[in-house]
């Protein structure tokens, strides 16, 4: 990757094939300082441009950096977070806002999206899931089976779903709790703040996965991504090579609640990776207060932040899954 990008421009990697197939976009950077997808994505770029592989049908749009603000500083957001409250603008307010007007259209654009992102504590790789086929008015969704089949051949075992209706909640308690009095705010507390890259594709006809591909400064993490895409490009016959087999005994958790951190200083009792395991009643953390914060059954913690500001998403609760995969 270069060490700079322009910050008034999207760059794009497109491969047109002569015959037909499904049309495919992958990104990464997303968040600027997740970059193990924008490296994963400029090594693919380069096999193609030297041979080592061949388009053989359909289309293939590679974003390695789709937030250039946020790249370009090293950090998650430029002005906010763009996979939040993705949706085009037209009177845009922010950086990301200008983004998405570009960013949405483009994904409208194709079939399959496959969104790259790293996490800030330690952990293994692990796959979001969108919802089963619905007609309901959350995320109404007619492209399980797909999703599903392609999310158990990227490789890894872990499989999430249930993130916008978790979000969905968590817009519903940070409405009682206090109402919003900046725009930092009035987004978090927008029914739509759930809805990012992944959520926007289906919403557009598309299937969409979201790869978190390993804790942000893991070596092992582009590898993770590249194989990915490998494993894609394969599972959607875009090249010719053979087809993945799906992961051996994949887990299928489901994100059950999201906990705010509600001051700046709310702590956790201890360092905690994504995934660690809780039992119920155990105590996760104090806020400012001195109340504690307990796990509400027994499950798992997922994407813990220790870092985050006040009015924002401090971690995950997570349990087993009851869906079937068709693994």
């Amino acid at each position: 990757m270069p060490d700079t990008v322009s910050t008034t421009a999207l760059r794009l990697h497109c491969f047109r094939a002569l015959e037909p197939g499904p049309r495919l976009i992958v990104t990464g950077a997303v968040h600027g300082n997740e970059v193990c997808g924008s490296q994963a994505i400029e090594r693919v770029a380069r096999e193609f441009d030297s041979g080592a592989l061949v388009l053989q049908r359909g289309s293939l749009t590679l974003l390695p950096v789709t937030n250039p603000l946020a790249y370009e500083r090293g950090q998650r957001n430029g002005d906010r977070n763009l996979n939040r409250n993705l949706y085009p603008s037209d009177e845009p307010q922010d950086y990301e806002d200008r983004i998405a007007n570009l960013l949405c259209p483009l994904l409208a654009e194709h079939d399959v999206l496959l969104d790259l992102h790293s996490f800030h504590a330690p952990g293994e790789p692990f796959l979001m899931l969108g919802p089963q086929d619905n007609t309901g008015t959350l995320e109404p969704f007619a492209h399980a089976a797909r999703e599903q089949a392609l999310a158990l051949r990227l490789g890894p075992r872990r499989i999430v779903e249930g993130w916008l209706e978790t979000y969905a909640d968590g817009v519903r308690r940070r409405l009682a709790r206090t109402p919003a009095q900046d725009r930092a705010g009035l987004l978090s507390t927008d029914p739509r703040y759930g809805v990012g890259t992944t959520e926007y594709m289906r919403s557009q006809g598309g299937y969409a996965l979201t790869l978190e591909c390993g804790q942000h400064q893991d070596p092992a993490a582009p590898e993770v991504a590249w194989r990915a895409i490998h494993r894609t490009l394969a599972h959607l016959q875009l090249i010719d090579a053979p087809a993945p087999e799906p992961v051996a005994r994949p887990q299928l958790l489901r994100l059950a609640m999201v906990v705010d951190k509600h001051h700046a200083d709310d702590r956790f009792v201890k360092t905690w990776s994504s995934y660690d395991p809780v039992a119920r009643g155990e105590t996760i953390g104090m806020r400012h207060d001195g109340t504690p914060v307990q796990a509400r059954d027994d499950g798992f913690i997922v994407f813990p932040n220790a870092g985050a500001s006040a009015g924002n998403e401090w971690f995950y609760f997570a349990q087993p899954g009851s869906r079937d995969l068709g693994a």
